[in-house]
C-alpha cells in the first residue's frame, strides 16, 4: 500500500449553499478580548477558543443585536480564560527534536527551558523524511490490528501536512489522510486519529453512531481527543514553485 503525499485538492470555498453560509464577519472587542463575530442563518450562538493560539470565536444569528452578544461573552469570560491559560500551556510544548533519531520511538516532551518560543519547530526535509519514515513504519502493524476490529479497510492512505486537522476521510471512496505531524509525536495519537478515520467508513458523521463505534473500539478515545486537542499543529512548510 502507497503512503504517499498527492497534491492538495483546491479549495471550494465560496462555493457553499449550506443554509448556514456566512453572511458576515467582524471583529469586536470586549473587555480587552478581540472576538471574531460570524453571522449567519442561525437560531443559536455558539462561542469557540480556537486552538493552537486562543483565537475567541462566536457565531450569531444575523440580526443578533451586538450588545447580546457581549453579555454572551461575557457570561462566559472564566471558560475563556480558562481554555487560553491550556492553549498556552501547549503552545509551550513541543513534540520532537530535529535530532532525534528516526529509529528511536518519539514522545511527546516539554520544552523546560526559558524563552522556548512556539516557533521553535519548522519543517523541512529532514523533518518530514522523518515524519513520513515514522507512520510507515508504525501502520502495518496498526492496519493489521484494527482492520479486523472496525470491519472495514482503506483503500489508500496518503501522508501529508495539515494546518487545522490531524486527519480526514472520504467514505465513498475509502481514502484517509493522516497529518505527518504524528508521525513526531507519541504514538497513541497515530493510533487514536488512525481508528477515527476508520470509523468513519461506516459512519460518515459524528453522531451516536460513530461515537459508540469509537468507544467500543477505544474505551478512552474521550481522554486521547482532549489531550490531541491540546497538541499545537505545526506550521505548514511554503511551497515554492
Amino acid at each position: 500500500m502507497p503512503f504517499r503525499n498527492l497534491p492538495r485538492a483546491r479549495s471550494l470555498a465560496g462555493r457553499s449553499t449550506s443554509p448556514h453560509a456566512l453572511i458576515s464577519r467582524e471583529v469586536i472587542t470586549v473587555d480587552g478580548v478581540q472576538v471574531s463575530v460570524l453571522r449567519k442563518k442561525n437560531r443559536n450562538m455558539y462561542l469557540r477558543v480556537k486552538p493552537p493560539y486562543g483565537a475567541v470565536e462566536v457565531t450569531a444569528p444575523a440580526r443578533m443585536p451586538q450588545q447580546d452578544i457581549v453579555r454572551f461573552v461575557r457570561e462566559r469570560r472564566a471558560w475563556i480564560d480558562d481554555a487560553l491559560r491550556k492553549m498556552a500551556a501547549a503552545r509551550s510544548r513541543t513534540f520532537a527534536s530535529p535530532n532525534v533519531d528516526p529509529d528511536v520511538p518519539v514522545s511527546t516532551v516539554s520544552m523546560q527551558r526559558e524563552g522556548a518560543a512556539e516557533g521553535a519547530f519548522s519543517w523541512n526535509e529532514q523533518s518530514l523524511e522523518r515524519a513520513r519514515q515514522s507512520i510507515e513504519r508504525q501502520l502495518p502493524a496498526l492496519l493489521r490490528k484494527w482492520e479486523p476490529v472496525i470491519g472495514r479497510a482503506p483503500s489508500k492512505i496518503t501522508l501529508r501536512t495539515m494546518s487545522s486537522r490531524w486527519g480526514s476521510c472520504t467514505p465513498k471512496t475509502a481514502r484517509i489522510r493522516l497529518n505527518l505531524q504524528l508521525g513526531l509525536m507519541d504514538p497513541k495519537y497515530l493510533e487514536y486519529v488512525l481508528v477515527h478515520e476508520m470509523v468513519h467508513l461506516w459512519e460518515h458523521g459524528h453522531g451516536a453512531g460513530f461515537q459508540a463505534r469509537m468507544t467500543d473500539a477505544l474505551p478512552n478515545c474521550k481522554e486521547l481527543r482532549r489531550e490531541l486537542n491540546t497538541c499545537t499543529i505545526f506550521e505548514v512548510p511554503q511551497v515554492r514553485g
